[in-house]
């Protein structure tokens, strides 16, 4: 990752949250300790956040605390074709007519393209898929209640009477921060209790990660390697991480980016 990509995730993270720890800037741009470090320092010295011990906060504290995570904007920019393949993977698992969860992230948002021909019934959090698929097709679109949450572009409720619980799905397409033995993993522990409560809605679910995914890792873990039934990702898959999917009974779809041909394993 080039270094003016990192300042724009640096300030994009201490803008949602009080204060960001150089760990936590580690994990969101993949860097080394010593890389991050300079960068604060090279961002504190341009007054454009101020360095802290351990990490780095905004000049001004955020009136809205956001997730953690990437930015949305920021992460829809990167291995694009990849996720552009893994996608149409994706849609190829579905027939028209039927009910499906997509959550909220910018793999699962290329689904929206290759869905413009299709007929279903598409329940989502994410607000840039819903309105896609409103203009583009002809698909049933429901959205879940909450806040939007803006550097993700995704809605979010703490509360258990909302609308989730009214949707039944055949499958659920997701992608997530981190996928190795402990299963799924995400940053920020509402995006947790939000996705947990939509896995329970859908007979399969169906992890949508590129390669790079089986490298990061995230304290939290949404979800065991158990409940997964496919995933899909890119002809980049180390062969640990091949077999890793193996031993747990996952069935793993690789994609080529750039054109349409998967290789399929059981």
């Amino acid at each position: 990752m080039h270094e003016k990509e990192r300042h724009t995730i640096i300030l994009s993270a201490v803008e949602e949250r009080p204060v960001v720890t150089v760990a936590d800037l580690c994990n969101l741009t993949g860097a080394s300790e010593a890389t991050i470090r300079r960068d604060i320092a090279t961002l504190h010295q341009d007054k454009l956040l101020r360095r802290v011990r351990g990490g780095a906060e905004a000049l001004s504290p955020p009136q809205f605390v956001g997730l953690a995570g990437r930015p949305f904007s920021v992460n829809e920019t990167m291995r694009i074709e990849e996720k552009q393949a893994i996608a149409v993977a994706a849609v190829d698992m579905c027939d028209d007519g039927d009910a499906i969860i997509i959550n909220g992230g910018t793999t699962t948002f290329q689904m929206v393209h290759p869905l413009a021909g299709r007929r279903m019934q598409v329940f989502t959090n994410s607000f840039p898929i819903a309105e896609h698929l409103l203009k583009h097709s002809k698909n049933t679109v429901m959205l879940s209640g909450g806040t939007i949450y803006r550097e993700q572009n995704i809605i979010l409720s703490p509360f258990e009477n909302d609308v989730t619980r009214n949707f039944c799905a055949r499958r659920m397409f997701m992608g997530a921060q981190g996928l190795g033995p402990l299963g799924l993993m995400e940053a920020d522990p509402l995006l947790i209790q939000a996705e947990q409560k939509l896995i329970g809605q859908a007979d399969e679910l169906v992890v949508l990660v590129d390669s790079t995914k089986f490298e990061q890792r995230s304290s939290l873990v949404l979800c065991p390697l158990n409940r997964i039934t496919t995933v899909i990702t890119d002809d980049h898959i180390s062969d640990k991480a091949a077999a890793m999917l193996e031993a747990a009974e996952v069935k793993l779809i690789v994609t080529k980016s750039g054109g349409a041909q998967k290789a399929v394993a059981s």
